[in-house]
């Protein structure tokens, strides 16, 4: 293996030892496979331009496009011309695959589902960048130093938002290619000026090997593998990670399983769920006499910071045999205790337990911490809800308008943490609630008017194709053009009941599902809701519904408040023709217009990939990708083998006219003492070595003849050999009509011929290799633009490879034949001799 080669090879290996400190981010692991497989092609690619050799910056561009045609196939194949060339599909499919893995890294907990296309999009294409420069910098440009600029990018990147746990483990194994890749480097500089220089022998007949270099090498690395491990020991750690998960062990994280971190479980219900069927996330059967209170409820959303609503940061426990009274919930408040199971999809990997609120005991199987706050579940060091069935018993909280009506103030605490509104929060939003609740004499009445405003007498429209924007002007924007769907109205009115000082949040999950005919209900993608959630003391948190056709609208809500004009209690989302059935189908809120342009809600955070939809196999894809490697590289095998031939033809012959290298001819003239009289070549060496370097001097000379009647023939003259070197040379000056300067050039060559061939004495004639492109310059002058264009894709001369094929396939068949004969020879029993 060349020097060069295996630097390309250590650069691959460094860059994929580098992007282990991924392997923590995303599960399964698997795609560490596939970037191996992507990167090795990339790298295949790079040295065989490198071979040709192409110009640098020629040699950077084929990579770069074969890393394109690589992403394109694996995630773009069919939106691409032959699955392969990207065209402009390709490019918005691929830049909407990225804007989802944008969305999915917001929303998913470490490690994030490998089977999001958007994350396996960027962190493929984000590893094969980093393999790319890699690779320009250490291989093509010979600067392995540099290089490890792209490989702490990648560590820095996967270090800053994993736990901290194995962080050291992954730097080690980085810094460990990054090493191997400045060894690799280093060795291949010093064989570029002949011999190695050495050190002393280490044994008796031991090889001298690089001993110095090597050694100083490893003292460097060592000396800043240690500074890099001590020094970040006194600089703040960077926390957090792909959703801020700190790492405390609850979640996907790993740790003390203390606190749950401020995760943001709410991206965009529309974009995430983006799907063409409304797929069953969960089927539930229930003892309660009626299902159109029963929302699902997945967590609640209570820190605002202007821009979005998450969960904030709570201590965790472990889950209780029977859980707390509700906060707030009085005696005197109306309940039932109902008892509710569910089953999950195996497809529904949802790190919070979906429950119906306020619950007051689960039985659930798995690893999972309690929140009492938000009396919340969540798993416990990746534990999910994927196939699990268990038994949750919840209140029922019936309570009176009358009783909400009365409600007394809040406590300090809630009312401190619930009613707080950043700065940042435009002015629009308080002067809009004041003005909707004008004449309201209670908190409940306030909270009443909202709804009301929102639902029913405020002109508001419910729609999923609006974004869900971000920022603190999205609630002003929506308040201006009112029409959106749940996060838009559940957001903007629990910021409103905060700027009146009622306290609110938000509660992600889903609506009532579908009854089937078996007695259970079933709840899909398209039951995914958000809804406010209201502070009363003596109630406890309580449920709004601003949110227009969708959901259900509470019964303590149905008062004779002056201005509402709040309609009948509606039933629970049903499908279109809601015939019982025991498959999911799509809820009423979603249209028919919507469900065409699949914008319909659905459930955050949720795994949406179809079950045995994760795409084609690494090895699959391995494959597709070689052949279509093969497919655009075949057509061109012609001209990569012909400029090949031509650069090792004309660079050797340069090499050879430059005469003996000083090193062959002094090495080892004088002895010890320094005198004479022993000298280490003798006169036969001398005469031996002479012999060789003209030997050498002369295969130079024919390869450039030989290279001057290939061009020629590229150009449309083929050769004669019948013909000596002289009369070949006349008749291509002759048939290309070439001037006289070029002619003399050709001459040239071929006198050089004529003395390698006859002469005693032949001595190395220089400049050889330039009057080969003179001619070729000349050549191309003469002829017409196909002619050119062939010469250079498809040249004739390129038929030698297959005969140089075919002679060496000869030549093999001929050993194998004699080393079957003998061993032949060798089995066969010699005539007469009788066995022993």
């Amino acid at each position: 293996m060349s020097g060069r080669a295996r630097l390309a090879l250590c650069a691959w290996a460094a860059t994929l030892m580098a992007s282990c400190a991924l392997l923590p981010l995303v599960t399964p692991a698997t795609w560490i496979l596939q970037a191996a497989v992507l990167l090795a092609v990339q790298t295949a690619v790079g040295a065989a331009t490198r071979r040709v050799p192409l110009a640098r910056p020629l040699t950077v561009a084929a990579q770069a496009l074969v890393t394109l045609m690589l992403l394109t196939l694996v995630f773009a194949r069919q939106q691409a011309l032959a699955g392969i060339v990207p065209g402009p599909e390709a490019f918005r499919h691929l830049s909407d695959l990225l804007q989802q893995g944008g969305d999915d890294i917001a929303r998913y907990a470490i490690p994030a589902p490998l089977e999001s296309d958007g994350i396996r999009l960027m962190l493929l294409g984000g590893v094969m960048l980093i393999g790319l420069a890699v690779d320009t910098l250490a291989v093509t440009f010979r600067s392995a130093a540099p290089a490890g600029l792209p490989l702490l990018a990648l560590y820095s990147v996967a270090a800053g938002l994993s736990d901290g746990g194995a962080d050291w483990l992954w730097f080690l194994v980085a810094a460990g290619g990054y090493l191997m890749l400045l060894l690799a480097e280093g060795r291949e500089r010093l064989s570029q000026w002949g011999r190695v220089f050495a050190g002393a022998a280490r044994a008796p007949g031991a090889e001298p090997g690089a001993v110095a270099p090597v050694r100083t090498g490893r003292r460097i690395g060592m000396v800043a593998l240690g500074v890099a491990l001590v020094v970040p020991l006194a600089l703040p750690a960077m926390n957090g990670g792909l959703l801020d998960a700190a790492g405390t062990g609850v979640g996907n994280g790993s740790g003390g399983g203390g606190t749950i971190s401020a995760v943001n479980p709410l991206v965009s219900l529309r974009d995430s769920l983006n799907v063409d069927e409304d797929r069953q996330v969960m089927s539930l059967k229930s003892n309660s006499n009626d299902i159109s209170n029963l929302y699902i409820r997945i967590v609640s959303l209570d820190d605002f910071d202007g821009s979005t609503w998450r969960p904030a940061k709570r201590h965790v426990t472990g889950v209780p045999d029977k859980f707390p009274t509700p906060s707030g919930l009085a005696p005197d408040v109306k309940r039932a205790e109902i008892e509710t199971r569910i089953s999950a999809a195996d497809w529904y990997a949802q790190d919070w337990l979906p429950m119906p609120y306020p619950p007051s005991g689960v039985d659930v199987p798995g690893k999972w911490r309690f929140e009492p706050v938000g009396m919340t579940l969540v798993g416990d060091h990746g534990e999910t809800t994927r196939g699990k069935t268990y038994l949750v018993k919840s209140l029922d909280v019936q309570p009176t308008a009358e009783q909400l009506a009365d409600a007394p103030a809040p406590p300090a605490a809630i009312k401190r943490d619930y009613t707080k509104l950043p700065d940042s929060v435009p002015a629009v939003v308080a002067k809009t609630a004041r003005q909707v609740t004008e004449g309201a004499n209670t908190h409940y009445e306030q909270a009443v008017k909202l709804q009301d405003y929102f639902a029913v007498n405020g002109g508001f429209q419910y729609s999923t194709q609006v974004q869900v924007g971000s920022g603190p002007q999205a609630i002003a924007r929506f308040l201006k053009d009112k029409e959106g769907f749940c996060v838009h109205f559940s957001f903007a009115m629990a910021a409103m009941a905060r700027s009146l000082g009622i306290p609110a949040r938000v509660a992600v999950g889903f609506a009532p599902g579908t009854p089937q005919s078996d007695g259970s209900v079933s709840v899909g993608l398209k039951d995914a809701h958000a809804w406010p959630e209201l502070y009363f003391e003596g109630v406890g948190w309580t449920r709004f519904e601003p949110t227009p056709n969708r959901g259900v609208a509470p019964s303590y809500t149905q008062t004779d408040t002056p201005g509402s004009s709040l309609p009948d209690v509606s039933r629970p989302s049903q499908s279109a023709g809601s015939a019982a059935s025991s498959a999911p189908s799509a809820s009423t809120s979603c249209s028919a217009e919507d469900k065409k342009l699949q914008a319909c809600a659905g459930a955050l955070p949720v795994d949406t990939a179809k079950p045995h939809d994760a795409g084609l196999p690494w090895y699959k894809i391995a494959g597709w990708a070689l052949l279509g490697l093969l497919v655009i590289v075949l057509p061109l095998l012609p001209m990569l083998w012909r400029l090949r031939r031509r650069s090792v033809r004309l660079t050797s012959a340069q090499h050879s006219a430059s005469g003996p290298k000083p090193g062959r001819q002094g090495r080892g003239a004088r002895g010890p003492d320094g005198g004479t009289d022993d000298l280490a070549v003798t006169a036969l060496q001398v005469e031996a070595e002479a012999g060789y370097a003209a030997d050498v001097a002369a295969n130079h000379v024919l390869s450039v003849w030989r290279e001057l009647t290939d061009t020629a023939w590229d150009y449309g003259i083929v050769p004669d050999d019948a013909l000596t070197p002289r009369k070949a040379a006349a008749r291509i000056v002759r048939l290309g009509q070439l001037d006289t300067a070029t002619a003399d050039s050709v001459h040239r060559v071929a006198g050089a011929v004529e003395q390698v061939l006859f002469a005693p004495e032949p001595h190395a004639e220089p400049g050889l290799a330039d009057d080969v492109r003179r001619m070729r310059v000349a050549l191309r002058s003469k002829v017409s633009r196909p002619t050119r264009v062939r010469a250079v894709v498809a040249p004739r001369s390129a038929v030698r490879a297959v005969w140089e094929f075919m002679d060496r396939w000869a030549a093999v068949k001929a050993r194998l034949a004699e080393r079957r004969s003998a061993l032949a020879a060798l089995v066969r029993r010699p005539s007469g001799q009788q066995s022993g």
